[in-house]
């Protein structure tokens, strides 16, 4: 299965699931902390999002950052880049869908210089796809279980999946997952768009966020042709092994593990917490249980991914 342009620029000859399949592949880290540490303030609804539209160029310096550090793909700035967001803002819908691509190809102008640069592999764009949750920007992406059924979230996914695919990314993220309904309704949703896609649970203690089994969770991906990989992000990094076993003997399919540093977020002082339990030690257990796809959400910089990927190319 390819994505609707060719990925010829950076990936010659080889599709991402063919890629996929030959070796382990090493994602990028948070865009968000890359883009504050550059100085950007991202307190607003649209996050890093508002950076398309506001500093586009922040957002390949960004993607560049990852690249250089040795990540074989880049994340799109559209995990929180919805139709309704932007409208929120007073974006209409075809600006919002012009963001959309451009989220794409600020992905595909930072894999150019990196090879120009001499990075001398192949390099991946994945469309990132946030939960319902992010576009409320309450948190509950962290909670899941909005009170929309699987018709109602399939409405609010299938427009800005159809956009993205069309603007040619080598795979979909479909990402942060808080609960099975809403992994359900990406399901319905991502079928017969042309592009690969992978599923990612945010998870706690072994469980969905709304306390789900995995089993439950990741079975529906099982028979998704489009879906060519199953795991976690934004969770502690303690967590990911275990849930990555689950994926892919449930699915059969290669699992994807991006986990957050392992400090916790105080909604009350705006702080992090504690300290940073991520390490590229994990990477052995995380391929052990299946991971093909590694990487880091939440706290996660280019230090961290040059160190995963040291220890995937050496693993």
């Amino acid at each position: 299965m390819t994505g609707t342009r060719s990925p010829a620029e950076t990936s010659p000859g080889e599709t991402f699931a063919e890629a996929l399949a030959a070796r382990p592949l090493v994602l990028d880290g948070g865009l968000s902390n890359q883009l504050e540490a550059a100085g950007h303030d991202l307190g607003d609804g649209l996050w890093s999002a508002r950076l398309l539209a506001d500093a586009p160029e922040a957002v390949t310096g960004a993607h560049l950052r990852y690249y250089e550090a040795g990540a074989d793909v880049a994340t799109t700035a559209s995990y929180q880049a919805t139709f309704e967001g932007f409208a929120r803002h007073g974006t209409d819908a075809a600006r919002t869908a012009e963001l959309l691509a451009l989220s794409v190809e600020l992905a595909r102008q930072a894999a150019r210089t990196a090879t120009a640069g001499g990075a001398g592999r192949p390099l991946w764009v994945a469309a990132s796809a946030g939960p319902y949750g992010a576009m409320l920007a309450d948190g509950s992406e962290y909670r899941g279980r909005y009170g929309l059924s699987i018709a109602e979230l399939e409405r609010f996914h299938r427009p800005r999946l159809e956009t993205l695919a069309a603007a040619g990314p080598d795979v979909l993220a479909l990402e942060t997952v808080p609960d099975a309904v809403e992994g359900a309704a990406l399901m319905r949703a991502v079928r017969g768009l042309g592009v690969p896609a992978w599923l990612s649970y945010t998870v706690d203690a072994g469980r969905t966020r709304a306390g789900e089994s995995l089993e439950e969770a990741f079975a529906l991906a099982a028979d998704v042709d489009e879906v060519v990989a199953v795991g976690v992000n934004c969770c502690a990094p303690e967590d990911a092994a275990e849930a990555a076993a689950v994926a892919t003997r449930v699915t059969g399919k290669p699992a994807v593990v991006y986990p957050n540093s392992g400090e916790t977020w105080d909604a009350d002082s705006r702080t992090w917490q504690g300290g940073s339990t991520f390490g590229p030690a994990r990477v052995t257990h995380w391929r052990a249980a299946g991971a093909r796809l590694v990487g880091g959400c939440c706290r996660i910089g280019p230090d961290a991914i040059r160190a995963i990927t040291d220890a995937v190319r050496t693993g």
